[in-house]
Parts: C-alpha cells; structure tokens; sequence
C-alpha cells in the first residue's frame, strides 16, 4: 500500500448507537447514554476488495448484515469473474453478500432481458431485504412492466432469493433511486419520472382528487411538463401502492433520496432545473431541491438551495441536533455559494425542520469534486462519500485521474479527516457505512488497477474499502 496521510484525528463520540443514514434512518437518537468512546482515524486502508467480472460493473449501496458482513447492490453487464448466473451482458441489478473482509460470499444477478439498474438496498423488519431501481423489460424476474424504465421494488432473503417484486410506471423513463423503512412498517420509494409520457397520471396520493398538489396550481394532463419529476411512492409491507405523487416543473427535476421526519412526514430530495409550478424560489441553472411531504402525500413547502450555476443535490441524513444535512456538488460561484474552491467543489448543506440554512460548506481542491452519499457516522459527525480530481486545498493526495474520495464533518461543517483512495484510472465512491470497530466501510466503483486498486477483473469494478 502506498503510504498516504499519517495524521491521526482523534476525537471523543458517543458510542451508545448507531445511526446510519443515506435515507435509511431518520430520526435523532436520543443523548440518554453517555459513555465515551476514543475513536482514531489513520487513513490506512484496512482491507480493499474489487468485484466483478470482465465488462462493466458498479456499487451503489451498501448496508451492514447481522454475522459482521456486508449486502452491496450495484449494476453488472459481466458474465463471468464473480458474476456467475448471468449468461448475457445487458445490464442487471446485481447484488454481492461479502464478509467481514469483504471476500465474496455469494453474487446474484435480477432483472430483465433489457438493461436494468439497481440504486439502494435497506433490511426489512422481518430479517429481509428490499432493493429499488429500474427495469426497462417484462421478462426473467419481472412479473409485471408499463413502459421503457418502471421503478423496480424487490424483497429477498438473506441468501438472496426473491420473495416478492414491484413494478411502477407509465410508458415513459420511471427511475427508482431511493428508498427507506417507514414507520409503520412499509416503504417509501422515491426517484423520477416522465410524467408528460403519463400524461398526468402518478398524482393519486390520498386527499388530492383534481390535480397533482392540493393548492391546484399544475396542469392535470401533464403536456406542460418536462421529462423528469420528482416521483415519490408509498408501499406497504408487500410493496402494494398506497399513495403516489409527482412534483416539480417543466425542465428536469430529479429526487434520489429520501428520510422520514419527525412527524411522520417525508424530506424528498434531488436537484431541479425548473422555474416553475412547485419550484418557487429557483437560483440558477440545477439547484439542491427539497420536497417536504406529509403523511398521505401531500406537499407541505419546498425550499431550494444553489446559486446561478449547476448544483446537483444527491444524500440527505438527519443530524444529531435535530436538523438535516443534504450533500452533493456546486458549479456556482454566487447565490448560496459563499466559497467555491475550483471547477466543482462537493458541497454540503444543513438546514431546519422547516427548511431554514443553517450553514453551508465547500469542500475541495482546484478541480472536480462531487459528494455522492452522507452518514451520519456518531453524535455530531458526518461520513461525506464522493469523489476528487484535485491536488489542492483540502485533498492531500491524488492517485490519478480521479479518485474515490470519502470525508468526515462535524455539526458545524468543519473537515476533521479526509482520505482519497484509486490509481490512476477514474475510481468513484457512492456511499459509506461505519462498521462494527468504528472505521470507514465505502463502496463505489474503479477502472484502476495500479495504486491501491491491486486488482481489476475488467473495464470497471465494484470498489469496497475498508478504512482504519
């Protein structure tokens, strides 16, 4: 391993729970524990692993399982390596079982004929799994299909087998992307969709009888609407609809996660390019866009965030104090932007229950950065998963073209550690868990095999690290 920052951040942390976020909890742990846990962060890679075959093949998300392992779920087009139930190299959602040193338990591959794709992955109450992400066919595992890409919902067992799947859409592309636990028991799923392709339908969430928001300010057929709305779907425990709504404007809008409030409510969120109809307060170009909605679906208030450039909002976690921490990248250099570091910096927000800034912060280099998952790893600290280009201002070092990266803030923005993992091809981090010793567990996706990626089984592997 090629030697990196040999400083140590040590700081004191809460050791009573665990809150791990991306969308899969929601809501503050209590402060009734006190004990004290010293945790130290060396950046050495404890363990690294790439999985896949000799085509294409990516992580997306990844949970920890209950014997110290890990269920990863990503998109494969390979047919061979550690990809071994799949004889034809369209895209499919792949799900990986791997161990507490992240060597392969076992690979299973669902989907259609077509090209598929799998985003989230999160443990039912009854010791199962659900995964969410698009289908673009009717055959192999998929009972039912409306159109070119149909939200994708599948439960399976721990060893990987299928119990149940969902499918929701209308004719045109309808992406799953997140999904979380609710509290009663079902879920909530949330990405886009073409409602135009629709023509107004996806609005049925209960309460709304003549238009898709209860204030009656969007078109009912939908003609007026671009190719991407927020698209948000609530299950039961079986995956059966209970409500559905669709938000946004008429340029692209699209949510990639989701959490439960306090109230039983929901903070849909993703970026929007719209000027219009539910987008009220628009900044420039793409902006961070928040959806807060209540309990039958219903839109409460939006807020964004952004300045006059591109800034794409990804992951969203709740924060120990109450509040929320919504992550992504910015282009802008005005507006809400108040110290833009290169080209795209990662950029993290935190805001109120009701939607009020609290802070803003940059992290960067020179370059490209873009942050694509955040956790909230223990009382008051922050996992930042994504990626660097840079040499500068906050990167210590770059391995090559472009580097997974994974970082760590406080409740107040402030950068506590930071680490960069690849070689010199693109490596890419999407997400991050903390494990059960307290280090960093991230998943993403290389086309590197030199540096600290060992070895590569084709053009483009899952990434999993384990960081002491």
């Amino acid at each position: 391993m090629s030697p990196h920052k040999l400083v140590t951040y040590t700081f004191f942390l809460f050791s009573s729970f665990l809150f791990i976020a991306c969308g899969n909890d929601d809501e503050t742990p209590s402060d009734d524990d006190q004990g004290m846990t010293n945790i130290s962060f060396t950046g050495d890679i404890d363990w690294l692993s790439t999985i896949g075959g000799s085509g294409e093949d990516s992580g997306n998300d990844i949970i920890a399982t209950g014997d110290g392992g890990y269920l990863l779920v990503g998109t494969t087009n390979s047919i061979d390596g550690a990809i071994t139930d799949k004889t034809t190299t369209d895209n499919d959602i792949w799900v990986v079982k791997a161990d507490a040193n992240g060597a392969v338990v076992w690979s299973k591959t669902y989907g259609s004929t077509q090209n598929d794709q799998g985003y989230a992955i999160i443990a039912a109450s009854d010791g199962n799994y659900v995964v969410s992400g698009y289908v673009s066919g009717g055959d192999g595992d998929v009972t039912t299909f409306e159109g070119f890409h149909d939200y994708w919902i599948i439960k399976i067992t721990p060893s990987g087998d299928i119990i149940w799947d969902k499918s929701y859409g209308f004719s045109g592309s309808d992406q799953a992307k997140g999904i979380i636990n609710t509290n009663d028991g079902g879920y909530l799923v949330t990405g886009f969709f073409d409602v135009t392709a629709s023509e107004g339908q996806g609005n049925d969430a209960q309460g709304n009888t003549t238009s898709q928001n209860t204030d009656n300010t969007r078109s009912s057929n939908g003609v007026q609407h671009g190719v991407g709305d927020y698209w948000a779907i609530k299950l039961d425990a079986n995956g059966n609809k209970e409500w559905r709504n669709y938000f946004g404007g008429t340029n692209d809008d699209r949510s990639f996660d989701v959490v439960q409030t306090l109230d039983n409510g929901y903070l849909v969120v993703g970026a929007s390019e719209s000027t219009d109809f539910d987008i009220t307060d628009n900044k420039g170009g793409h902006d961070f866009w928040i959806v807060k909605v209540n309990t039958i679906g219903e839109k409460v208030w939006t807020k964004s965030f952004g300045g006059s450039e591109i800034d794409n909002g990804y992951a969203l976690t709740a924060t120990q104090d109450g509040n929320y921490l919504f992550v992504g990248d910015t282009r802008s250099t005005g507006g809400d932007i108040t110290n833009p570091l290169g080209n795209a910096d990662s950029w993290a927000v935190k805001f109120s229950p009701s939607g009020d800034l609290i802070w803003q912060k940059t992290n960067g280099g020179a370059l490209f950065e873009s942050a694509r998952g955040v956790t909230n790893f223990n009382n008051g600290t922050y996992l930042v998963a994504g990626s660097t280009r840079s040499t500068s201002g906050d990167i210590t070092q770059n391995n090559g073209q472009n580097d997974a990266w994974v970082y760590l803030l406080d409740e107040e923005g402030t950068l506590l550690f930071e680490k960069s993992i690849g070689g010199s091809g693109l490596d890419f981090g999407i997400t991050t868990i903390k494990s059960a010793d307290n280090a960093i567990v991230l998943v993403g996706n290389t086309e590197s095999n030199d540096g600290d990626i060992v070895t590569n089984a084709g053009i483009k592997d899952l990434l999993l690290v384990k960081i002491k």
